[in-house]
């Protein structure tokens, strides 16, 4: 039984799926809940000089991401579950990863859509695929009809 469950959470339709999931899970099995949503990497200091780093867009992205976060956490928590929540900034893999050994899960829900392109499939590559082979406990990756 699961006592515990980290929901990598982007507020996509996929991650809304994921998020319904986790609830039936946790009400099922009385888990406590939290909530991960990991924002890209900051911008290396090269790429800020050419790409003219703005402070302001970084936190604009921060607010937004928060907000997704907030919008999971209340969902979850009038549905009765205890749950907490964390934005994180890095790799999602690794940020994911890491706040699952913290947390001591036991299981990390992850939701997927297909790539319909190969270009898209090679660029961006499979967060849940890299998060199977990186794990600390069990994965389940909702995948998106």
């Amino acid at each position: 039984m699961y006592k515990t469950i980290v929901l990598a959470y982007d507020g996509s339709e996929a991650g809304q799926r994921a998020l319904l999931d986790c609830q039936e899970i946790g009400q099922w099995s009385q888990a406590r809940l939290h909530l991960v949503a990991v924002m890209p990497p900051p911008m290396p200091a090269p790429a800020a000089e050419v790409w003219a780093f703005n402070p302001e867009t970084d936190q604009a992205e921060r607010v937004r991401y928060q907000a997704v976060l907030d919008a999971g956490l209340e969902g979850l928590r009038n549905s009765g579950l205890e749950v907490q929540g964390q934005l994180v900034s890095g790799n999602s893999v690794d940020e994911i990863v890491r706040v699952a050994q913290a947390e001591r899960a036991d299981l990390i829900v992850v939701g997927h859509k297909h790539l319909e392109s190969w270009a898209a499939r090679w660029w961006r590559g499979s967060v849940s695929k890299s998060l199977i082979e990186h794990a600390p406990c069990s994965v389940l990756v909702v995948i998106l009809p």
